[in-house]
């Protein structure tokens, strides 16, 4: 009625939606959380190729002028065009068979890079590499979902990602050691190789007997742990659990008005990250040191920047909040790389190193936060994983924006690179401010239709089979 007041009322979380998954076993949610934490998260890691070109890599394989920035280049094409198809086949034969197989044949792979003698030979063998390494970030931010709520995804995806920046980190210390091994039959890029690629090998063997496919056939759980832990997550993560592959319900949000700006969020972001990880060692040697300290210089910023990563992420499943955790981390990182590109490299070091750090501090960010933010937003499994897998596929994607302006031409500066990566954070923190905005005006003026203040934490997620079609929908922002 025109004139009539709207009397809002703060609803207790016990008091919403009340049913199923409203029963709540506190010891068995922390013994399942627990077990989660130390039984599948250390299983899902991965590791890098930059330091391998500092020490011989192009010399031993005749590389010349642009090759091995081709080499990343064209790597990037398969490993951004594959996410999808595995996250498919993740949601239809599990995470489990997948993910071990992947890192299983992506160690073999990694292991024959020592074979290649030529530049055409690592690029057959990197390409077929992009493969089965492009579903592994995708596959596994997905089959987290499964097991953890909307608020433990942005750390737990935090841990994940900070094995690969510490791998990229101490691959530096792990090259000073290679390096000092004068073996003439096997060269220092070639024992990283060896290193990185029987360490993936045998991560997948074990994850194939340790992995669970899902909550209810987890091996390791009882189960009062496993009636606690499906109750939880349709308390505040799915309508529905361990649901059967449906390839039309995987597509259900594609046509939303909002799945072109997460498309165009998950492209610009990752350009500060693919900058940072493929061309780190690069950017540190222009400050003119030698090969040891070159790789011994990276650890610090990399060192740096997970525990950034870490502490950033678990304030943002504290305060539940993902907007603005995005924007500073984007911002962080955009400050470090206007710095590296307005002066003269050599002749202020010491400002130039502490932009790596600030590079290196946010550019690591964005890539757990966002996927968290919009699994955090989408209540449905199957949509779930094609949407990660396809906004994950256009991140990788966006390397090649990255690796294909930075050529030798470009050298020392690599300004194209450092102005186009500056352009996608700009762009990338108009986005989110303006999606993360909407979110919350959106909750308010839904808050105000039905008379009430109702948070998105006191929100049953069991109970919207429409996700945020419903009324009661409210937005994780």
């Amino acid at each position: 009625m025109a004139g009539s007041k709207v009397h809002r009322v703060e609803v207790p979380d016990s008091e919403v939606n009340m049913g199923e998954s409203a029963y709540r076993d506190a010891g068995a949610e922390k013994s399942y959380v627990r077990k989660i934490d130390f039984i599948v998260l250390p299983l899902l890691c991965l590791s890098n190729l930059a330091n391998a070109k500092t020490d011989g890599l192009d010399e031993d394989l005749n590389l010349k002028g642009n090759d091995y920035s081709l080499l990343i280049l064209l790597f990037y094409i398969p490993f951004g065009l594959f996410d999808l198809p595995w996250n498919l086949l993740i949601k239809r034969f599990s995470g489990r068979l997948m993910l071990s197989f992947m890192s299983i044949v992506w160690g073999v792979l990694a292991l024959c890079q020592c074979a290649a003698k030529n530049f055409g030979s690592l690029l057959a063998i990197r390409i077929i590499l992009g493969v089965f390494e492009a579903g592994f970030f995708a596959g596994a931010t997905f089959y987290l979902t499964l097991f953890y709520t909307r608020g433990e995804m942005g750390f737990r995806l935090a841990i994940m990602q900070s094995f690969a920046v510490l791998a990229s980190a101490f691959s530096g210390l792990i090259s000073f050691g290679v390096f000092q091994i004068h073996d003439p039959a096997v060269k220092g890029w070639q024992w990283l190789f060896i290193i990185e690629g029987s360490m993936t090998l045998i991560t997948g063997v074990v994850g194939f007997f340790l992995l669970p496919d899902s909550v209810p056939k987890a091996w390791f759980l009882d189960e009062r742990e496993k009636a606690a832990a499906t109750a939880r997550l349709l308390r505040d993560t799915s309508s529905e659990v361990d649901t059967g592959f449906d390839l039309k319900a995987c597509f259900e949000t594609w046509n939303d008005w909002k799945f072109p700006v997460w498309c165009l969020i998950t492209f610009t972001y990752p350009v500060a990250y693919a900058t940072a990880m493929n061309f780190f060692p690069l950017i540190v040697q222009r400050l003119g040191y030698s090969v040891v300290k070159t790789n011994l210089w990276t650890v610090a910023p990399n060192l740096v920047g997970a525990i950034f990563l870490l502490c950033v992420a678990k304030s943002s499943d504290y305060f539940r909040e993902r907007t603005f955790h995005i924007v500073f981390s984007l911002t962080v990182s955009l400050i470090g790389m206007i710095v590296l590109a307005s002066i003269n490299v050599e002749g202020h070091k010491g400002i130039a190193y502490f932009a790596c750090f600030l590079m290196a501090a946010g550019s690591y960010i964005p890539s757990c936060l966002v996927h968290a933010w919009h699994n955090n937003n989408n209540v449905h499994e199957n949509s779930r994983a094609a949407n990660t897998g396809f906004f994950v596929g256009l991140g990788n994607l966006a390397g090649v924006l990255s690796a294909g302006t930075f050529r030798t031409q470009y050298a020392p500066k690599y300004l194209p690179t450092l102005i186009a990566t500056c352009c996608c954070n700009a762009v990338c923190i108009i986005l989110v401010s303006g999606l993360g905005s909407w979110m919350r005006m959106e909750n308010h003026r839904r808050d105000r239709k039905q008379g009430l203040a109702l948070g998105e934490s006191q929100i049953d997620t069991s109970r919207f089979k429409d996700g945020e079609k419903s009324p009661e929908w409210r937005y994780f922002p």
